[in-house]
């Protein structure tokens, strides 16, 4: 069949676009940037801006499915930066997908989109969407989210929305090469008290996700119109699994730690000086990174393994095996 995977050259877009591949599927991907990774898969690429509709247009001409990947991800910029890619261009995609009669939208949402900066342990679907937002990427997201679920219509345009928690592996460009420089430079500190469980999902099993919903929505409504944390079936202890990494890496434990009230405290005065002072890049620390780090956000997958049997392909121990080729 022929597929559009949008960020098809990101982390998880790529392996999207791997996976479909390997299913036999021709496959198209619209993105700003060249990568020579989907070069040497020789797929047809479209570059453009999700804030370009008539590029989005044109990219979703003859296809039968979309697999929504790009976003702007971070904690820290002006609204209107997430606005106008997220929000906006996930606007641009469902007209795309209305006026070229795609059958199927396949969304990677987050779970943040519900993250009130309470703990989540063992959260499922019926969570409410936030209303306290903590920076712009959730709340961004939650409006793409609320747009895609809403333009469901199971005689045209069948969408789904998938929340992968934590993604994480090989090829990493984000996550885990922050992790691994902080510690490098002896500024990463053990945030609360160290007891956290978190969900997180290893990248293949969050592209097999998308596979396996898309698949789904093929044959049956179930999935329809719907939201699915994608994760790993059992949680982890945050710190203790970021030891783990440390260690693949040759790197020792964490050592040092600060307490949730102190780093809220320091994340609100950086938000602050990074505001009026227009100082680059994003704070070493905000009200939304501290509470990320200091509490537990944790998601059953039983909806997901329900309604269009979400199966993770590879084990924690052998997502931990593969990184070592990473480091």
């Amino acid at each position: 069949m022929r597929m559009l995977v949008t960020g098809g050259g990101g982390f998880l877009g790529l392996y999207i676009v791997e996976q479909l591949l390997d299913n036999g599927h021709d496959v198209r991907v619209f993105c700003r940037g060249h990568y020579p990774a989907l070069q040497q898969l020789n797929v047809d690429v479209v570059n453009g801006d999700l804030c370009d509709p008539v590029a989005v247009a044109s990219a979703c001409d003859q296809m039968e499915a979309v697999f929504h990947v790009a976003a702007v991800p971070g904690i820290w910029g002006p609204w209107e930066r997430y606005y106008s890619t997220n929000t906006v261009g996930t606007n641009n995609i469902l007209t795309a997908c209305k006026k070229h009669s795609v059958q199927r939208l396949i969304y990677t949402s987050s779970p943040s989109v519900v993250f009130d900066g309470h703990d989540h342990i063992n959260g499922d679907e019926s969570l409410p969407y936030s209303t306290d937002w903590l920076c712009h990427y959730p709340h961004s997201k939650a409006l793409a989210e609320q747009a895609v679920l809403a333009a469901n219509d199971i005689s045209s345009l069948r969408t789904v929305c998938l929340r992968p928690h934590l993604i994480w592996g090989q090829r990493d460009n984000h996550l885990i090469p922050r992790l691994i420089a902080k510690a490098r430079s002896g500024r990463l500190r053990r945030v609360g008290d160290g007891t956290n469980e978190v969900s997180v999902v290893n990248v293949e099993n969050a592209a097999a996700a998308h596979i396996q919903a898309e698949a789904s929505l093929r044959d049956s409504v179930t999935a329809a119109g719907k939201a699915y944390f994608i994760n790993e079936p059992e949680a982890v202890n945050l710190w203790d699994w970021i030891d783990q990494l440390l260690h693949l890496a040759g790197l020792p434990a964490v050592q040092k730690s600060i307490s949730y009230t102190s780093a809220r405290r320091i994340g609100a005065a950086m938000e602050t000086a990074w505001h009026w002072l227009r100082l680059s890049g994003e704070p070493p620390m905000t009200r939304f990174v501290a509470a990320q780090l200091a509490g537990s956000h944790s998601y059953s997958i039983e909806a997901a393994r329900r309604d269009f049997g979400f199966s993770p392909i590879v084990t924690m121990a052998e997502g931990l095996e593969r990184l070592k080729a990473d480091f």
